[in-house]
């Protein structure tokens, strides 16, 4: 089946606040969709309930043609995420929490599996650390690691390069371009670096307010609200009171 992600008519309300308010959008098979917003618009809200975390109040999520809500055991199976918010056991060791996840998906062959994320991760150095007492750019590559253990069809990244150097930035970005590439994932990326953005994906979602706002590829985007690079577009989202078109 065509990997992809489906979001329809998508809303999660809190009594009187609309986090995310009747969105749509899809990401292909072999894709880098980008999710940009102000902090507080519903980007992680939009993740949760992508990945079956949170219930939503109106709408559907189709992973793979899949309603993730009838199919979420099944489809979790295929789908993973990085976040830099969400820690990794401190006390365990890099291999330790490698093992972990990976029973946990039932991955076969896992000694080879961690040997392999770990030469093309370039964690192999500290697999036997204390996850706890590892630099933040090394923590990075391990959850990217645990992202990817399961060979995910559908894959969730939000803010996967925050707080890393630019070696280690550019490190990861061209591991997911060529990972993208190898395996024809859909990725859903939800960042505020926007060279990251524009160089990784093929088209940009703008949201503000649990709602989309505007849409297109990035050079369009920047044509067409007379701009300089993104970063200008996105602060004029930000900024205004308004509508965004």
């Amino acid at each position: 089946m065509i990997n992809s992600i489906q979001v329809i008519n998508l809303s999660k309300f809190y009594k009187e606040k609309k986090a995310v308010n009747d969105i749509n959008f899809r990401v292909k098979e072999n894709e880098i969709i980008g999710l940009l917003g102000p902090n507080g618009c519903g980007k992680t809200t939009t993740i949760a309930m992508i990945l079956g975390l949170l219930k939503p109040t109106n709408g559907e999520i189709l992973i793979n043609g899949l309603k993730i809500e009838e199919n979420r055991i099944s489809l979790l199976h295929k789908m993973n995420f990085i976040s830099p918010y969400i820690e990794l056991p401190k006390k365990l060791t890099v291999k330790q929490n490698l093992i972990v996840y990976g029973k946990l998906y039932s991955i076969p062959n896992l000694e080879h599996k961690i040997e392999e994320l770990s030469y093309k991760l370039r964690i192999d150095s500290f697999l036997k650390k204390i996850t706890g007492e590892l630099s933040s750019g090394q923590k990075n590559r391990v959850s990217l690691a645990k992202a990817l253990i399961n060979d995910p069809s559908v894959l969730l990244l939000d803010e996967p390069t925050a707080s890393l150097d630019p070696e280690t930035g550019d490190f990861i970005r061209t591991f997911l371009e060529n990972y993208k590439k190898e395996k024809k994932i859909s990725v859903l990326l939800a960042s505020h670096n926007m060279n990251e953005v524009k160089r990784l994906c093929s088209s940009i979602l703008m949201m503000k307010n649990g709602t989309i706002i505007d849409k297109g590829k990035p050079d369009e985007l920047i044509k067409k609200h007379g701009r300089k690079n993104l970063e200008e577009v996105f602060l004029k989202l930000a900024r205004t009171k308004n509508e965004f078109y």
